[in-house]
């Protein structure tokens, strides 16, 4: 939402967080765009919010009224419609809860969604077929979808030799070392099992000195039952755990390859980033996966460590081989260029807007 609001210019944006400003307040003020937080508790409706947001709405006029994710699509779609707003649309983001890790109150606001599909809003927007797919059989409304894949500031995600440099040198890691890197919230549907597990056999059997870095929310030794599997799978020794980290670019320089472990995705953002900055990828067969990564990589059945380890084997040799692996490395950044670029996003988006019918 904050990389659409900067990139589209077409068209003034003004923001509304339902709680607070988050990480990308600072950056949308310092963008010039209009940011109004409603301060109300996670997962809870409170009456001065829904007056505030009301107010914006009275004050503002959208022409259209772009919601993003489940709460906002609820609230901000129903009070849009109420204040006469004609042009809703939501937008979907990921592949789907997961029932047994959902929140009670996250289900039910996607419960509601569901019944209101075909009423509020206008048309529904997803980066992901499958996700959308996964909507649709949970009783979305099947009529009013449109894929918009994300898209990529190829001047922030490029190869950078000097990042590459500068993060190795402080993990004293050589250069000859096969780094595996992985980038991702501690979360069930990341199945870090699934990592570790592959990382196990790949320490069996490979012939390359290797390490894996981890690096994300939940990614530290603070952790424990993330070191609990590191231990159990026998590769603590292996793993560099550097938790949150504001430099993702600078990361996927530093990785030989990233791996994507999930067990549930809809179109996971790093493996497009890694991708544009030249850097392979090794994933899990979800949501769209497969669309995003082409043949710039392998793409493997989910919760299959032997199978995940066996591509992770293949790109370690295929590294040796400087000629094919340049071309690789080439072909990943080509494929985001020319389907993933943050510039196609906000055309997409912009032309959905300005088509959008009145009657909707």
């Amino acid at each position: 939402m904050f990389r659409l609001c900067t990139a589209e210019h077409t068209h003034s944006h003004a923001v509304v967080s339902l709680s607070d400003e988050g990480k990308y307040g600072p950056l949308l003020r310092e963008a010039g765009v209009p940011l109004t937080c409603l301060s109300m508790p996670r997962g809870r409706l409170s009456l001065s919010g829904l007056a505030a947001f009301r107010r914006v709405l009275s004050t503002c006029r959208p022409d259209v009224v772009q919601c993003w994710m489940y709460h906002a699509n609820l609230v901000g779609g129903v009070l849009a419609r109420l204040a006469g707003i004609r042009l809703v649309v939501w937008g979907m983001h990921n592949s789907g809860l997961d029932p047994r890790a959902a929140p009670l109150a996250t289900r039910a606001v996607d419960r509601g969604c569901a019944l209101i599909s075909r009423m509020v809003p206008t048309r529904i927007v997803s980066c992901s077929q499958q996700a959308s797919q996964r909507h649709i059989d949970a009783g979305y409304s099947a009529s009013n979808w449109t894929i918009i894949p994300n898209g990529y500031d190829l001047a922030v995600f490029e190869p950078d030799d000097k990042a590459r440099e500068r993060l190795r040198r402080a993990w004293s890691m050589e250069e000859d070392r096969f780094v595996i890197g992985c980038v991702a919230r501690w979360h069930p549907d990341k199945d870090h099992r699934n990592l570790v597990a592959a990382l196990a056999k790949l320490s069996v059997r490979a012939e390359f000195p290797s390490n894996c870095v981890l690096a994300g929310p939940g990614m530290t030794a603070e952790n424990t039952e993330l070191t609990g599997l590191l231990d159990r799978y026998g590769v603590r020794d292996k793993v560099l755990l550097l938790g949150p980290s504001d430099e993702v670019a600078a990361l996927m320089n530093a990785f030989d390859i990233h791996v994507l472990a999930s067990s549930r995705e809809a179109f996971p953002n790093v493996v497009a980033e890694a991708m544009a900055c030249g850097t392979p990828c090794v994933a899990t067969d979800v949501g769209d996966i497969g669309m995003l990564v082409g043949n710039t990589g392998f793409v493997v059945p989910s919760q299959d460590p032997e199978a995940l380890s066996r591509s992770i084997t293949r790109m370690a040799l295929e590294m040796r081989e400087s000629g094919s692996w340049a071309a690789r490395r080439q072909a990943c950044r080509d494929r985001v260029a020319s389907d993933f670029s943050l510039e196609r996003m906000a055309r997409s988006y912009s032309a959905l807007w300005e088509t959008l019918p009145l009657d909707g």
